[in-house]
């Protein structure tokens, strides 16, 4: 997979891609992450980006020259799946459209920033908008790492085991059960016995509701959702 992200202030993407699970997936070659300054896109000396609005109102919008420009000429290089623009009023980012990204082949993120883009961005070239929460961040590069790490983690290959991710939570509009380590006993807080019986089809029968339970208490709009 390759994804190309489209940022004024590209090195606060720097910092997730460079550790950890995503930095493994880069070396591994499972994934390509390009980064890309909107300001190498602009036609003029001072590298501007953004633009008052028509009609007045507070706030700066990014120009959609500088985004055309860096669009156009990625789409020159190669097909891509999906450009999508991260944006609080978006779709709400969820596990489904996340493993349904995790197949795409090339993908283009866009992130807004000051109060967003010009309309006819949206209107030209951006195929899905997604919102990773009901708030507003300085900007979409926060945003655009947290659907990274979703979708890349998906990648076979990119974990140790490849059934982790399928355990997750939301996967099956489920959350995930309790989780104990060693010692069994700690403090007199003992792991339940279940766990330690080594009878793996109860543990799984006792995993399976203590999901089901877990998500009923905290989260029973996802089993309203089935």
């Amino acid at each position: 997979m390759r994804i190309d992200i489209i940022s004024v202030v590209p090195n606060l993407l720097e910092s997730p891609f460079s550790a950890s699970i995503l930095k493994r997936a880069i070396d591994k070659g499972l994934v390509e992450i390009h980064l890309h300054n909107l300001r190498d896109y602009t036609s003029n000396s001072y590298k501007q980006v953004d633009d008052y609005q028509f009609g007045g109102g507070a706030g700066m919008v990014l120009m959609i020259e500088p985004i055309d420009k860096c669009i156009s000429q990625l789409k020159s290089e190669r097909e891509y799946d999906e450009i999508i623009y991260m944006t609080p009023d978006g779709e709400q980012m969820k596990q489904g459209l996340v493993n349904t990204l995790s197949l795409k082949k090339n993908l283009i993120i866009l992130c807004g920033h000051y109060k967003g883009v010009d309309e006819r961005v949206r209107e030209q070239f951006i195929t899905k908008e997604i919102s990773i929460g009901d708030y507003v961040l300085s900007g979409g590069e926060l945003g655009a790492a947290v659907l990274c790490d979703s979708i890349i983690r998906l990648i076979p290959g990119v974990l140790g085991n490849e059934t982790s991710a399928l355990t997750d939570s939301f996967q099956d509009q489920l959350l995930a059960p309790p989780i104990y380590t060693r010692p069994a006993e700690y403090k007199g807080w003992k792991v339940p016995e279940v766990l330690t019986s080594g009878n793996f089809t109860k543990i799984e029968d006792w995993r399976d509701e203590q999901s089901y339970q877990r998500t009923k208490t905290r989260r029973p709009d996802l089993l309203d959702e089935e």
